[in-house]
């Protein structure tokens, strides 16, 4: 069953730092716990010795305690760069305050990015909309993370921006953060790649492609409300529908389009993920009604493929 939590009742930076690292607990203990205990997670900071190596790094302190060879580990020396893109633009408020999309995703962030840490694995993050509006170095240190995660709590409790005044752009970001990594990276990003048109989301897979091109590795997470957005489950009663970014609005009783828009929308998802494997993007749709070890295992399912 999906962990309960209230994001309305999130408001210090504290209690995302520490709600992310309870997440993140708990993930690993169920993952040592489940069928893929296999895995091999890495949290500490030190790696063993090679022997041949200079021991000028050498913890002893640890050795006294073990009898065995560990390394300190340094920034220099991270297995990863990471980049958490976050779709923060007016459809991602959907579909009520505290349980939306985009705080879903701010969260699954938060958690990703102290896993990421603790594996002393370099990460940025980047927020868009329309442009992008918060850009960050990418590093591994424990005081960028709480830059991040002080980014992060900052976004959760923004209100959102009016209709009309931001759309979506993933394309344009997703371009230009092609053009800035100097680096193989790890591309993270979390939308509903909900374009107003075709050639909106044609243009947010051919950027994605781009990123290809540069030779980093892309993990789409596909973030949306399917009770409603995929599946239409409203109460048969008349409802007036409103375009979240536009403020358009169009009256009518579900039962009208239901089977129409079902028929649509699994549609596009089908081509969204086909194109995603054609391109080898890692495509997984998420729920903001289920639980965040979802995301948690798809990162790691894909960190192990380019360590």
């Amino acid at each position: 069953m999906p962990m309960p939590i209230d994001l309305a009742a999130i408001r210090s930076f504290e209690n995302l730092e520490f709600l992310a690292r309870q997440l993140v607990d708990g993930f690993i203990t169920g993952l040592h716990q489940s069928p893929y205990h296999g895995f091999s997670v890495e949290f500490s900071e030190h790696r063993l010795y090679n022997p041949g190596e200079s021991t000028r790094h050498i913890d002893w302190k640890v050795f006294a305690r073990t009898d065995k060879l560990f390394v300190k580990r340094y920034e220099e020396e991270t297995n990863l760069r990471a980049h958490i893109l976050l779709d923060v633009s007016p459809s991602m408020y959907y579909p009520a305050p505290g349980f939306d999309k985009l705080k879903f995703s701010i969260l699954a962030a938060a958690a990703l990015t102290t896993l990421l840490t603790r594996q002393r694995d370099a990460v940025g993050l980047v927020t868009f909309a329309e442009t992008v509006e918060l850009q960050t170095p990418v590093r591994s240190t424990s005081t960028h993370r709480h830059t991040l995660l002080l980014a992060l709590q900052q976004l959760l409790e923004r209100p959102p921006a009016p209709k009309t005044v931001r759309g979506t752009d993933v394309a344009g970001t997703v371009h230009a953060i092609a053009q800035q990594i100097p680096k193989r990276s790890l591309v993270i990003l979390f939308s509903d790649m909900l374009g107003r048109s075709t050639s909106e989301q044609d243009a947010a897979l051919a950027a994605l492609q781009h990123l290809k091109h540069q030779h980093h590795e892309v993990l789409l997470f596909h973030v949306l409300d399917r009770t409603t957005e995929a599946n239409f489950e409203f109460a048969e009663r008349p409802y007036i529908f409103e375009d979240v970014e536009t403020g358009l609005e169009i009256k009518l009783q579900p039962s009208q389009i239901k089977e129409q828009y079902q028929a649509a929308m699994s549609a596009y998802e089908q081509e969204l993920a086909l194109r995603c494997g054609q391109l080898r993007i890692d495509f997984v749709p998420v729920d903001v009604r289920e639980p965040f070890e979802k995301v948690l295992y798809a990162y790691l399912v894909k960190r192990g493929k380019v360590r």
